[in-house]
């Protein structure tokens, strides 16, 4: 990075997402990242629930502090939410929508699960909501950011901590034009911003198609003579240098990266390691 010391000052309590990570991967993080390292478990599509419950409770045994996503749609009733929140044990969770076009039960969207006590009743002190620096392809941006207000109102009613977690983009400005926008608002949370980890370029893209991040992507593609082709390897030092520059000259208020683990959890890992201490 351009300058050492504010690269690891941005780095500080960097997480990372890991599907349903094996024992052998959550073993190797335990020799690579710091003890209470938030890792954040997504919830699988066509996947059962308790599949998250069990890899948090495995993370947690690790010394991690596991961030299950809870997919409003995907639960049939509130005792199902409920028992899911009871196996995994976790004082933290990021509320999602979820995928689905139609609910599988009473939960429409995260706010109807913010609203419903489940989260209190069961030790969550602390939420994760989503935001979108490169926009939504199905949600108008006055629709999310009318949502955004409506789920900080329901947690802070609900007693609740709130950080916001980023969906993965690959154009600082985009990211950092969005910060900018929310601190204009008077929202000084906690943000965790959504960096892709280092994999293949041809990976990202693909990656950036099923997520919806597809403005970025052009980007990305754009610049993709400086990540050595699109058949080589990618990995986000020059967008960790941006926003490392400009918390250092602008203030970006509490933020931190967080990683998708497209390459593998424990090389991304890796990778957040190396960031955090050159």
């Amino acid at each position: 990075m351009a300058d050492t010391r504010a690269g690891v000052a941005l780095m500080r309590g960097w997480s990372l997402e890991a599907a349903h990570p094996t024992d052998p991967e959550i073993q190797q993080l335990r020799a690579i990242a710091p003890a209470g390292t938030h890792v954040y478990v997504p919830a699988v599509p066509h996947q059962p629930a308790a599949r998250l419950a069990e890899a948090a409770a495995k993370l947690r045994a690790a010394g991690f502090e596991p961030v299950p996503h809870i997919a409003a749609r995907d639960y049939a009733d509130a005792a199902q939410l409920g028992d899911v929140l009871r196996q995994a044990d976790v004082r933290r969770a990021l509320i999602v929508a979820g995928d689905r076009d139609q609910p599988a039960g009473p939960f429409g969207d995260a706010r109807a699960v913010i609203e419903s006590g489940l989260l209190q009743r069961h030790g969550i002190a602390h939420i994760g909501i989503s935001g979108y620096p490169d926009g939504h392809p199905r949600i108008a941006p006055d629709v999310l950011d009318r949502a955004l207000s409506e789920k900080l109102a329901a947690a802070e009613h609900a007693g609740l901590g709130v950080s916001i977690v980023s969906q993965f983009c690959f154009e600082p400005e985009r990211i950092l034009a969005w910060l900018q926008r929310l601190r204009a608002a008077g929202i000084a949370l906690p943000v965790r911003i959504g960096i892709a980890g280092p994999t293949s370029v041809a990976g990202l893209l693909r990656y950036a198609a099923r997520c919806g991040v597809r403005a970025s992507a052009r980007g990305l593609t754009r610049h993709a003579g400086s990540l050595r082709g699109l058949l080589g390897h990618a990995a986000p030092d020059d967008l960790l240098a941006a926003l490392a520059d400009a918390q250092m000259r602008d203030g970006l208020g509490d933020v931190s990266p967080h990683f998708f683990s497209f390459g593998g959890v424990v090389a991304t890992a890796s990778y957040a390691r190396a960031a955090a201490t050159c």
